[in-house]
């Protein structure tokens, strides 16, 4: 009885410490609680001297006090469920006791009884105890969990701020970018009427600008770029709303965002480039086809090219054949356009050249060679030839690509060959082809329907 008492007093005490954080909450109990255990050890110890028939009574009043306090008092609300799991053996114990005190013939007749109930309370106690202790635990896991969940409304909240933070600084980036390429349109077009003439072609006269037309493509990428930008942003803010946030989509979303903003900005500079290369590749509006001598066409262009490169470097000179079939005849064509598909060649050509002059090659003579040749009744060709420094095999399935170059950074805008492409195929229903070998020669070859 005494062990049993003992036992349920010290676990009852150390149970009502843990789970109402006496120390913390209740300092005046947490001192009371301690002298209790001091006194349920004090009394185990007492068994030894007294009368047991004294000290079972104090297990009693002792038990008693502590189920009584843990069902009365308001502090003691919370484990209230102590009364459950100790309750019943405290009453059995308590009458088997009475029972022996007023009728000792009255317990013996009903001992077995008593002891099986007492078994059975034994039984009772330590599966509450037992079930007790796993509603603490799932009760301790759920304050956890609510604890991670504050965290984590903490860090959303901090991580909102920072969201609309770089939301609005990327919405303004963005805006400003598109403010800057549309009002670089402007200028282009305010300035398409008052375009250089090119020193080398000054005899010639005026080459159009085509540059609004130019840019077109790199715009139409930012606006693109801008109104998907201004979804995402809108698909941002609805997620942000969302009592479910999913942080890895608003990380997706940024991402993207960003990644339109760089998109802009390369397209925007592309644009810049453009304009800074002053209609070097431009043409004219007359979209009407006409017989065209091409021969004339390409003798003209061809020196036109190599007086043009001459009026920057007199100390170049190259040997230019020309090589027309006089069977040939008019071709309808477009001359301004097919001018400048030749012009473009000769140029590249004449570059290639003096490239090649520049690296102190012995007895190296520069030459371009045009000619001309009818195939058949409804097709001709044109070839440009120069013996140059070819083109590499690494670059050769990119040059018709638009705005690639293999010139310096302001030489060139990488659009001459892409735009004489598109003029030769889709303008002309042509077609353009060119065979090269690096460090030797490059040839391009024009075939057109008559």
């Amino acid at each position: 009885m005494e062990i049993a008492s003992f036992l349920i007093v010290f676990f009852m005490v150390r149970y009502i410490r843990t789970s109402l954080q006496t120390a913390v909450r209740f300092p005046e109990w947490e001192r009371i609680l301690v002298i209790v255990q001091y006194a349920a050890s004090g009394l185990l110890a007492a068994d030894v001297f007294l009368d047991s028939s004294i000290t079972k009574w104090l297990w009693h009043l002792l038990l008693l006090g502590m189920v009584g306090a843990a069902y009365l008092l308001k502090d003691f609300r919370p484990v209230r469920n102590v009364w459950l799991a100790v309750g019943p053996y405290i009453l059995v114990s308590l009458f088997k006791d009475i029972a022996k005190l007023i009728d000792s013939d009255f317990y013996e007749s009903i001992s077995t009884v008593v002891e099986i109930a007492e078994i059975f309370t034994l039984v009772w106690l330590i599966a509450t105890w037992v079930s007790t202790q796993r509603q603490q635990k799932a009760l301790e896991k759920e304050r956890l969990k609510r604890l991670q969940e504050e965290e984590q409304s903490r860090i959303i909240a901090g991580q909102n701020v920072m969201l609309e933070q770089l939301v609005a600084e990327r919405t303004a980036e963005l805006t400003r970018q598109k403010e800057e390429l549309e009002q670089t349109l402007t200028e282009l077009k305010a300035t398409q009427d008052q375009l250089i003439q090119r020193e080398k072609m000054a005899s010639l006269g005026e080459l159009t600008a085509g540059i609004a037309h130019e840019i077109q493509n790199p715009l139409n990428f930012v606006n693109n770029f801008s109104e998907v930008s201004v979804e995402l942003i809108e698909e941002l803010k609805e997620e942000r709303r969302r009592e479910d946030r999913d942080i890895e989509l608003e990380e997706e979303l940024l991402t993207d965002l960003t990644q339109n903003l760089q998109k802009i900005t390369h397209h925007g500079k592309r644009a810049d480039s453009i304009v800074k290369g002053m209609l070097q590749h431009s043409r004219t509006s007359t979209p009407q086809r006409e017989p065209t001598d091409l021969n004339n066409l390409a003798d003209e262009y061809l020196r036109l090219a190599y007086h043009g490169l001459r009026a920057s470097d007199k100390s170049f000179n190259a040997t230019l054949i020309m090589d027309f079939d006089e069977h040939l005849g008019k071709v309808s064509v477009v001359p301004q356009d097919m001018g400048r598909v030749l012009l473009n060649l000769f140029t590249n050509a004449f570059y290639a050249t003096e490239q090649k002059r520049k690296t102190g090659l012995a007895g190296y003579q520069p030459t371009v060679q045009v000619s001309t040749k009818r195939l058949s009744d409804e097709q001709i060709e044109i070839r440009v030839r120069d013996n140059g420094c070819g083109i590499p095999k690494t670059v050769l399935t990119k040059i018709y690509q638009p705005f690639f170059t293999t010139k310096p950074t302001g030489q060139g805008t990488g659009l001459g060959l892409s735009l004489s492409y598109d003029i030769v195929t889709k303008g002309h229903g042509g077609e353009l082809t060119v065979e090269t070998e690096e460090g030797e020669f490059t040839e391009f070859i024009i075939q057109l329907p008559t």
